[in-house]
């Protein structure tokens, strides 16, 4: 009976310490409890323009330095003549710290009709609030934050222009200066006047692939640091008007302290901007195993995000393709990198979405780099023709197993995630200050979603936000290390990435039971070190540049 009874406990024991071993956080939809009432409004009334299908981006952003993360989300508008009653404007939220979220766009003057796509967020004048940037179709927007809760447009001023069909947007320090700069994806050649006419049918009208229009070159402004900008596109190399460009983010894919970029591009070989370090950039996406498939086809590709997901130390990209196209998860060596989606289980899974926006996030606190995605068709009547290919469509959420491979558990953390939408911009950010991300998703003319992670701080973590003196006020580019018992995390301070979207500036790590960090090393742009030792998690951790 005493060996009866052991057996029986040690069983227990085990059930128990397996089910804890493979506990998931829910994903709770509370979108309405949290009084964001927005939808998107693309404008359409029938005749199927070409940026009717894109979506657009969010953003998390702390506008009024408060300590807690506020929403912004893009919106298009009526096509003029037409009107579909819907809102014209962007829309602010600003976070009550009480789960509520309270529309003030008017209140901080952001109330103009934009066709917005993307958006990225970063203090740019070093004045110690965020500004925004919004790529539109036609004409981008700089809005400098007046730290009193307004914002001013100053776009004219600040001596921005771009007429093009802008997408995705980033901030970034390409001289190191301290002075941020901003880099704007620009898509195709497209204007109402010059809209062609593509069908599935033979008959009907139906939205035209980028194949049908030129591409566009997108635009790199140097800030003056005097709080105006300089078009530097051509002059540094990146202006390349057959890129069709829906994604854009920065990494240092070669450690050598200089900002590269990655440009997603749709239909066109994706590039890879290396950082020469005299202002100029040279492109070598080719070189470097990431122009094309692994069958030497340009992608359809959407949302890019880069992040240390194999703790080498290095930073590998996400890219969101078009459905029938998987997934990519360039995986970084050095000067190379390899498509590892197939092995790493990502492939067949995300073979019949499309995917607009992506992230890489830790949404367990497990110390291992998840990934998010956003998916949704461009076709409303797809399912007509491609049986297997959906309009609406569910998320992936990819649990990084650690092993090298990633399993979709979007079904095990509730129903409210599971659930089919036409997804668009993306982005994570820590609404309530528990530790654990949230997810924000757009949606395509529909309503915006916000996902709260419930559990996923069982596990201990640290926020770590930078205060930059000489870098960049936000420390955006600095690369913070850490190390406790469960190994070392890398994480590199950016802006932009996803679809047209960004998220929370604060890095995140989770630490799972770890009770101390044994050391947080943070590299800035400017070359300064600083270096913490035994900090406990748990806690938001600010940590000041030293001069």
């Amino acid at each position: 009976m005493k060996k009866l009874t052991i057996i029986v406990l040690l069983f227990c024991f085990h059930i128990i310490t397996s089910v804890a071993a493979d506990f998931l956080p829910l994903f709770t939809e509370i979108t309405q409890k949290a009084r964001i009432n927005f939808v998107h409004n693309n404008g359409a009334f029938g005749k199927k323009y070409l940026p009717e299908t894109m979506g657009s981006g969010c953003a998390f952003l702390d506008y009024n330095a408060d300590g807690w993360q506020d929403i912004l989300l893009v919106n298009g508008k009526d096509w003029e003549g037409h009107s579909t009653k819907k809102r014209q404007t962007l829309a602010l939220y600003q976070n009550s710290g009480e789960g509520t979220f309270t529309d003030v766009t008017e209140a901080a003057g952001l109330d103009i009709p934009l066709y917005g796509m993307g958006v990225a967020v970063a203090d740019y004048d070093n004045d110690g609030d965020e500004d925004i940037y919004l790529s539109c179709l036609n004409a981008d927007r700089l809005f400098r934050n007046n730290g009193d809760g307004t914002f001013t447009d100053t776009t004219k001023a600040a001596g921005i222009d771009n007429p093009g069909f802008g997408t995705s947007c980033v901030w970034f320090d390409y001289n190191l200066d301290g002075h941020l700069d901003i880099y704007v994806a620009n898509y195709v050649e497209w204007s109402i006047e010059t809209d062609i006419f593509c069908t599935l049918d033979g008959k009907n009208k139906s939205y035209c692939t980028p194949e049908s229009y030129t591409g566009q070159a997108s635009k790199l402004f140097r800030n003056r640091g005097d709080g105006t900008f300089i078009d530097v596109s051509r002059i540094s190399g990146i202006s390349d008007a057959s890129s069709k460009s829906l994604g854009v983010c920065i990494l240092d894919y070669n450690q050598d302290g200089l900002p590269d970029i990655f440009e997603a591009n749709d239909t066109q070989p994706n590039k890879l901007y290396q950082n020469n370090g005299d202002g100029t950039f040279i492109e070598v996406g080719m070189l470097a195993g990431m122009a094309y498939n692994e069958s030497g086809v340009a992608t359809g590709a959407m949302g890019v995000d880069a992040a240390d997901y194999d703790h080498s130390g290095k930073e590998s990209l996400i890219i969101g393709n078009f459905s029938n196209e998987m997934l990519n998860l360039y995986r970084n060596e050095d000067d190379f990198f390899i498509d590892d989606a197939p092995i790493a289980q990502l492939g067949n899974t995300s073979l019949l979405t499309l995917t607009f926006g992506c992230f890489f996030f830790d949404f367990d606190l497990d110390g291992n780099l998840d990934i998010f995605t956003a998916n949704g068709h461009v076709e409303t009547d797809i399912n007509t023709i491609q049986s297997e290919v959906t309009y609406a469509q569910q998320p992936h959420l990819f649990h990084n197993t650690s092993d090298g491979k990633f399993a979709d558990v979007v079904e095990k953390v509730g129903p409210d995630l599971a659930t089919p939408i036409v997804g668009r911009g993306t982005a994570c950010g820590d609404i309530d200050n528990d530790g654990d991300l949230d997810i924000l998703v757009t949606t395509s003319n529909g309503q915006a979603h916000l996902y709260r992670n419930d559990g996923g701080n069982r596990n201990r973590w640290i926020k770590i936000k930078l205060l930059g003196r000489l870098s960049n006020r936000n420390g955006i580019g600095a690369r913070i290390r850490i190390t406790s018992a469960i190994g070392t995390q890398t994480r590199t301070v950016k802006s932009g990435s996803s679809y047209c979207s960004q998220s929370e500036l604060t890095a995140i790590f989770g630490l799972k039971k770890d009770e101390i960090i044994k050391t947080i090393e943070v590299f800035w742009p400017s070359g300064k070190v600083n270096k913490l030792e035994d900090v406990k998690p748990n806690q938001l951790l600010i940590i000041t540049e030293k001069m």
